[in-house]
């Protein structure tokens, strides 16, 4: 398909959606680059999983449009749905049946053949570090076993674009870091990723690029790095009566003269380097 050189791999323009008295989306705006991986970053009910549900075509907007390698996805929705894969928050395995099983549904459903099911599954599974679990019923894996599975299978028809829907929530520390190996792992390949998550520390270790999105709006996008250079280096927190203040400096210089002034006050402080957190909590704060 020709189109697929367009140097954008997602467009959103203005896109709206309300639900009831509720204004889930308020006109959010986005790209996504070939090949790039862009973190919607954002707390529960701020609008990433509604953001979601359009592009993948399972809900419909009230205004706005996405554009899917430079074409409009109303216009062909039945065919871009084939070149998405969605890695939902719910693990919506068939439990009963086998690894390979749920894998041989889905291919068949996207009129693959079983050769090549076999093959791509094989492929896949071995990525994950599922091979040895391919005969094993979904219900014997673990949690991080399950949701690995859901990106394979979510794979398996080769996507251009890959959406992830808090793929990693609920999983402790040692597996999250696991996943975000995978995850880079396929976005090497080629692959165009979407990735929801309400987990700072995820978004910076994964993300080409973040949007921060709250209530219905984004609120910035840009390079990890570069937003957190923005507001400075380091934080100095400064407690009192059970009260947090931070203020941030670009050098230890002007940081040291602060820390001075406020210990000679009598405040207990706490330095660090500053993070991602500290840019959403001042979007917020000037939002």
């Amino acid at each position: 398909m020709t189109f697929l050189s367009q140097a954008l791999a997602l467009q959103i323009k203005n896109l709206h959606k309300s639900y009831r008295s509720i204004h889930a989306l308020r006109g959010i705006n986005l790209e996504i680059k070939r090949g790039e991986l862009l973190a919607l970053l954002g707390p529960n009910g701020a609008g990433k999983t509604t953001t979601i549900r359009i592009i993948s075509g399972l809900t419909d907007p009230d205004a706005g449009e996405i554009f899917f390698f430079g074409h409009n996805f109303k216009e062909k929705k039945g065919k871009f749905k084939r070149l998405l894969g969605l890695v939902p928050q719910q693990i919506n395995l068939d439990l009963e049946l086998t690894v390979m099983e749920n894998l041989i549904i889905h291919g068949l459903l996207f009129d693959m053949n079983y050769q090549e099911i076999k093959a791509k599954a094989e492929e896949l599974l071995h990525l994950a570090e599922l091979s040895d679990r391919k005969k094993a019923k979904v219900k014997e894996l673990s949690g991080g076993m399950r949701r690995r599975l859901l990106i394979v299978r979510a794979l398996l028809h080769s996507p251009k674009l890959l959406l992830l829907d808090e793929p990693t929530v609920g999983l402790d520390p040692h597996i999250r870091r696991k996943m975000w190996h995978f995850i880079k792992q396929i976005q090497e390949k080629g692959t165009s990723i979407l990735l929801t998550t309400h987990y700072m520390e995820e978004a910076e270790y994964l993300a080409n690029r973040v949007a921060f999105i709250f209530n219905g709006k984004i609120l910035k996008v840009g390079e990890p790095s570069t937003l957190v250079k923005q507001i400075g280096e380091y934080a100095l927190d400064v407690y009192q009566n059970e009260k947090v203040k931070s203020f941030y400096f670009q050098n230890r210089q002007s940081m040291e003269e602060k820390i001075l002034e406020l210990t000679k006050a009598g405040f207990s402080l706490a330095v660090r380097r500053v993070t991602l957190e500290d840019v959403f909590l001042k979007l917020l704060e000037e939002n």
